[in-house]
This record gives structure tokens, C-alpha cells and sequence, in this order.
């Protein structure tokens, strides 16, 4: 008998944004329960590196190439999961970006527009035709079904420089908590997981090494857990939100930062 809490064999997850960063940390603890996986990126090459690596623990890996902002491409790259895979248990809305403005007034709306076109609306795109897909699951018989989406601390309080990352994040936040009450009389779940500063290269692409750097020592200095995020840090939430141990856990934004917001 298995007595494994978070087991997830059987079960099929989709990462966006899961070929690099928190996404691939999110796939990792998935697939090192069982889960097997679709990666959506943009980049073939870390699409192929991610597939290799996530491969070697055991589990079915595809990729596709899917731009999240692109509402078609995600209305038929979501139902093209189900025919490859033959089911979706889990969706971890993860891919996103940022840009670092030098204030709120420095920020143009072309700015604001491009973070809120893949932030805002992709995530709106994928949770959407993730709650369509897996309430036909239900409807035929599929029993549970999960949406993860990647939130902020952004989400609870402001961060200078990033005005239009922090809104993207809080109203994705909203989304998830209307899915949570629409989707729960399918047995579907919907959580966010706000992950505070993550050693990634999402913001090192944006600031540099060495700005990054300072950022994140002073980060841990002043974190109650002396460090920043890691992805391996997000790889236990991922399999328990996936996993049927969380059947009664929907609507919530679950901290992973190390205490930060415990100190405000």
C-alpha cells in the first residue's frame, strides 16, 4: 500500500513558464511525486533542457511552445494537453514577467500594457480553458483538479519600480479566488502561491549580476529566514496543492517567503 501523502502518479500537470525559474521548480516537485508533464515556454532550447532534466525523474515529459498572451494559441494548446495526455489534474499558472522602472511616474503604458498582456491575461487565458478542460473531465467522470497560479508578495504590498507587475499579480489573485468558488462544486481547486524575492534570472535579466545581488543580500539580511527563495523552495507546495491531500484547500494565498510579511 502506498502511504504516500503527496503521491501523484497517474496524475498529468501543465507548467507554463516551467522550463527555467520557479516554473521548473514547480515541475520538479510534481514530477518527483509522479506527475507527469506538459511544459509551456517560449523557448525551445530551455523548453528541450527542461524536458531532459525533469525526464530523468522517471516521468512522461512534452513541451509546446505557447504563447500565454495569445488567447487562441491557449484555448487549443490547453485542449491539445488532454488529447496527448489524456487528462489535466493540475495546472500551474507560472509564466510571467517583469520590468524594473525607476518610479511609478517613469512608467509608460506600454509598459504597463506588455507585463499586464502576459501577466494579467495570459493568466486569465490559462485559468480559464484550464477550468473549461477539467470540468469536461469532471462531467465524465474525472474526480478533483487543481490550478496553481504564482503570486507576489507583490500582492500585499507595494514594490517600488514594479507598480505594474504588483497589480498584475493582485488581480490574478482575484481571478483565482472566483475560480476557487465557481469551480468547487466540480471538485476543483484554485490557490496562489506568493513566493517573496527568488534567486532566479528573471530579475538579474533586468537589473544585472550585480545590482541583483545587493538585492538579495539585502533581502536576507532582513528576512526573518536569512536568505532568499530558491525553486526548490516551491517544490513541496506544488505536489501538495497537486495532490488529493489538498481536496478541502481552495481560494487561499499561501506564503513561501521565509517570513517577510510576518514582520509588517
Amino acid at each position: 500500500m502506498n502511504h504516500n501523502l503527496f503521491d501523484l502518479t497517474g496524475k498529468v500537470a501543465l507548467v507554463t513558464g516551467g522550463n527555467t525559474g520557479l516554473g521548473l521548480g514547480f515541475a520538479k516537485g510534481l514530477a518527483k511525486c509522479g506527475a507527469d508533464l506538459m511544459i509551456w515556454g517560449r523557448n525551445e532550447e530551455n523548453n528541450t533542457l527542461a524536458a531532459e532534466e525533469l525526464s530523468k525523474l522517471g516521468v512522461q515529459v512534452e513541451t509546446a511552445s505557447i504563447d500565454i498572451s495569445d488567447e487562441d494559441a491557449v484555448t487549443a494548446g490547453m485542449q491539445s494537453v488532454v488529447e496527448k495526455m489524456g487528462r489535466l489534474d493540475c495546472v500551474v499558472v507560472n509564466a510571467g514577467f517583469t520590468e524594473m522602472v525607476p518610479s511609478f511616474l517613469d512608467l509608460s503604458s506600454d509598459q504597463f500594457d506588455s507585463v499586464m498582456d502576459v501577466n494579467l491575461n495570459g493568466s486569465f487565458f490559462t485559468i480559464r480553458e484550464a477550468g473549461r478542460q477539467m470540468v469536461k473531465l469532471a462531467e465524465a467522470g474525472a474526480t478533483g483538479g487543481s490550478i496553481i497560479a504564482c503570486g507576489s508578495v507583490s500582492v500585499f504590498r507595494g514594490v517600488p519600480g514594479m507598480p505594474h507587475y504588483g497589480a498584475s499579480k493582485a488581480a490574478t489573485a482575484s481571478l483565482i479566488k472566483t475560480a476557487a468558488l465557481e469551480f468547487a462544486p466540480y471538485g476543483i481547486r484554485a490557490n496562489m502561491v506568493a513566493v517573496g524575492l527568488a534567486k532566479t534570472e528573471l530579475l538579474r535579466g533586468q537589473v544585472g549580476d550585480d545590482i541583483a545581488s545587493a538585492n538579495e543580500a539585502g533581502y536576507a539580511e532582513a528576512n526573518p529566514i536569512p536568505r532568499v527563495a530558491t525553486i526548490e523552495d516551491v517544490e513541496g507546495i506544488a505536489a501538495y496543492f497537486a495532490s488529493d491531500c489538498s481536496s478541502y484547500h481552495t481560494g487561499d494565498i499561501v506564503l513561501i517567503d521565509g517570513g517577510r510579511l510576518a514582520k509588517i
